[in-house]
């Protein structure tokens, strides 16, 4: 049965989906069977995993929709994985959801179909706590929080943390943060360091250990429809994340 993750922030630009298209191509390459599924309506990770979103027939709006079978939609991409794509059709989705019985749980009822046939599914998160995410959450069992070491970055934290102990109370109880995850790093910054000291602090083994550090290769590798992992596995920002995927599965081994 996969184990779901869900990968989120509602803050843009802290590499939520840097992580996930990368960590996805990293278990992939170690051998693990792996399905990302894009809940942004701006399909970065779909595009980042080399599908052209702006060419799709069926997305994830249609699974959510009832539209389709998430295994009819799913796609093998170059990186080793199944990837469910999104566009922009999905923005539509908040509103449609509003009006449909069982909101919060139908992509936890579709993700419930295909768990036999994976390892791991990771979910790539809109950034905002919207209903969308709310879905994520009702279908995970953990939640991975990519952040920036800033000050504004623990505002938002705690803001998340409160929506996570939300669904755990009223949607799904078996929800729980995997861990918090330090994006752009950079050690020549003192206002990064006292932010990872009270991330360190405040959430002790929750904080992974792996540090992604600011590196052009992983802003670049999307513009070839490519993880870094596979694009250039030499790059610091790459070996980064071949070092998280290592350590995420030996914490489930």
């Amino acid at each position: 049965m996969a184990r779901i993750l869900a990968i989120a922030n509602q803050k843009g630009g802290v590499g939520k989906t840097t992580t996930s298209v990368n960590l996805a191509a990293g278990m992939a390459q170690a051998g693990r069977r792996v399905l990302l599924v894009d809940l942004d309506p701006q399909g970065n990770a779909t595009m980042g995993s080399g599908v052209n979103k702006s060419k799709l027939e069926r997305t994830i709006y249609h699974v959510l929709l009832g539209l389709g079978e998430a295994s009819n939609i799913r796609l093998r991409v170059d990186s080793g994985f199944d990837l469910i794509p999104a566009n922009r059709d999905l923005a539509g989705a908040e509103v449609e959801l509003v009006a449909l019985p069982n909101r919060e749980g139908r992509l936890r009822a579709a993700l419930d179909r295909l768990a036999g046939e994976y390892d791991f599914i990771l979910i790539d998160c809109p950034p905002s706590l919207s209903l969308l995410t709310v879905n994520a959450f009702a279908a995970a069992e953990q939640v991975l929080i990519p952040m920036q070491c800033e000050y504004y970055a623990l505002e938002g934290l705690s803001d998340l943390v409160g929506t996570i102990k939300r669904v755990r109370s009223n949607l799904n109880p078996r929800l729980e943060i995997a861990g918090l995850l330090r994006t752009m790093f950079d050690p020549r910054n003192t206002l990064a360091n006292q932010v990872s000291r009270q991330l360190e602090q405040h959430f002790g083994d929750k904080v992974y250990r792996t540090l992604v550090p600011r590196n052009v290769r992983l802003a670049e590798a999307p513009s070839y429809g490519a993880s870094a992992v596979i694009w250039d596995k030499t790059s610091k920002g790459a070996q980064a994340y071949i070092a998280l995927t290592e350590e995420i599965l030996r914490g489930y081994s």
